[in-house]
């Protein structure tokens, strides 16, 4: 189970109801540094805006490639370590706006992993240091350090030490 706080809301869906859960203006604020993130090619100022204006946390030479879309509502919920890459046009939640409810829940990707391109990562998840997450995954539970996983539903193609005896054959 995904690591998230439930709101319920009654009447109109959750979503009608946002503006009475975050600020107008810090979702456009928000939305303004993200989409100039998404295209920024320069990775220390790309790092530089996620740090200061979406009070995220980003690890030293972590890599976010082109197009990849953070949270919009609540990016200072996402915590990514030192050396990492988050693949193009990965998305990244930390919110989910249901018919009866909302959801938030931070997520936190650890040291040296790799997210492969067109990747979803829900809310309330960790993937742990070392971990490689395949091209196209929905990330709907936390990623194992060191594991291998990939698809949708995200499924573990090799844990850490299945992936250390390979390498070591080789």
């Amino acid at each position: 189970m995904r690591k998230t706080k439930r709101y319920p809301v009654e009447g109109a869906n959750s979503l009608w109801q946002m503006y009475r859960t975050i600020s107008f203006w810090k979702v456009v604020k928000n939305f303004f540094f993200i989409q100039i993130s998404r295209y920024t090619p320069w990775l220390p100022v790309k790092n530089a805006i996620y740090r200061k204006c979406l009070r995220m946390q980003v690890g030293k030479d972590t890599a976010v490639a082109l197009m990849v879309m953070v949270d919009i509502m609540y990016p200072e919920n996402i915590s990514i370590g030192y050396n990492s890459v988050i693949g193009y046009n990965t998305t990244i939640l930390t919110h989910e706006y249901l018919i009866k409810e909302y959801r938030l829940g931070h997520v936190t990707i650890g040291d040296e992993v790799m997210i492969g391109a067109n990747t979803t990562i829900l809310p309330g998840v960790t993937i742990g240091d070392g971990a490689v997450v395949s091209a196209g995954t929905l990330v709907n539970k936390d990623v194992e350090p060191g594991a291998f996983v990939g698809g949708n539903p995200m499924q573990v193609i090799a844990n850490k030490n299945e992936t250390n005896q390979s390498n070591n054959e080789h």
